[in-house]
């Protein structure tokens, strides 16, 4: 993809799923500069990065300003569904507002503005509550020279058993807008594929109030948790996952039910097992119960095939005018 290696900016930067799909491509990265408020997610950052180019943090004051990608998944939480649907006004203050910080970072680069900026978010942000924000992204995005295109992907269309759908604004400073239609997709992977027989009493459905919501999930939304099959898919990992496992349970030979365990949330995200324990090294639970931090990493994050897809229509592009 290219002879050097991509230097990416990365905000909102979660467990670094960007560099794990740039990693799994094969591509050189540099990570320039990476920034997440959570710790917990940060640990697992650079427990997963240990064995390649050292983060270290920088100032603004020392900034290299030269990213070619730069990456954002600003918070979602005030555009979802499943949050209070704040919205994202800037100066209003919610989380989600804080996508309007990424707009300021690229209009002080100066010159050096990213080559592509990608944008990751829930599919509520083109809701008629929300679009509003979403059509000022992108006109602002074009006042700052760039060529934006959007399409809802789903997890699913990238070898993926999650129906995970989700926004993804790729824009390209100066042009050509991104072909969402020339993605490679790949057939989605059976739920079997993923599952592990490593799982603890404490992954194990207990609680009756819970137990009378598994059935079958209906069209229309009305909180039943759906048994997942080993030939299909689970549904959205959320970061709640410990506590209302939204994706759906499996089905045990007693006829009890279980959640899927952190690593297998992990999977269907697309990250590799080495990636999870390198996590799981600094984000240990307590012995006998669920890891809320992993599960809600997992929910964070975006999913890296997709991330891998979207990278490599861009070879080419992100080295262009790099050469100085």
């Amino acid at each position: 993809m290219a002879d050097k290696p991509i230097q990416i900016l990365e905000l909102f930067g979660g467990i670094g799923a960007p560099r794990c799909a740039l990693r799994n491509l094969g591509v050189p990265v540099k990570s320039i500069d990476y920034v997440e408020i959570d710790e917990k997610a940060v640990r697992s950052y650079n427990a997963m990065f240990r064995n390649d180019l050292e983060y270290k943090t920088q100032t603004v004051v020392d900034w290299n300003l030269r990213p070619d990608i730069l990456v954002h998944g600003s918070p979602c939480q005030d555009f979802s569904i499943a949050g209070h649907q704040k919205g994202a006004d800037e100066g209003s203050e919610t989380r989600s507002s804080l996508m309007w910080e990424t707009i300021h970072i690229i209009e002080n680069m100066g010159v050096w503005k990213p080559r592509v900026v990608i944008w990751e978010n829930v599919k509520n942000v083109l809701s008629k509550h929300m679009r509003h924000n979403f059509v000022r992204y992108i006109t602002e995005m074009l006042r700052l020279g760039y060529e934006s295109s959007y399409e809802i992907l789903d997890a699913r269309d990238f070898g993926l058993p999650q129906n995970r759908k989700r926004v993804f604004t790729v824009s390209i400073l100066g042009g050509p807008k991104f072909d969402f239609g020339k993605l490679r997709k790949r057939p989605m992977k059976p739920l079997r594929e993923f599952l592990d027989e490593r799982y603890e009493p404490c992954h194990v459905v207990k609680s009756p109030s819970m137990k009378a919501m598994i059935g079958e999930k209906k069209e229309n939304f009305n909180g039943t948790i759906r048994v997942l099959t080993e030939d299909g898919y689970c549904d959205c990992v959320t970061t709640s996952q410990d506590r209302c496992p939204n994706s759906g349970v499996v089905r045990l030979e007693d006829g009890n039910y279980r959640l899927l365990t952190e690593r297998e949330c992990w999977r269907v995200m697309g990250f590799t097992d080495e990636d999870y324990e390198a996590a799981l090294e600094v984000n240990a639970s307590k012995k006998g119960y669920k890891n809320g931090t992993l599960y809600k990493q997992a929910g964070n994050s975006m999913p890296v095939p997709v991330l891998e897809a979207i990278f490599e229509r861009l070879e080419g592009i992100t080295n262009a005018n790099r050469n100085s």
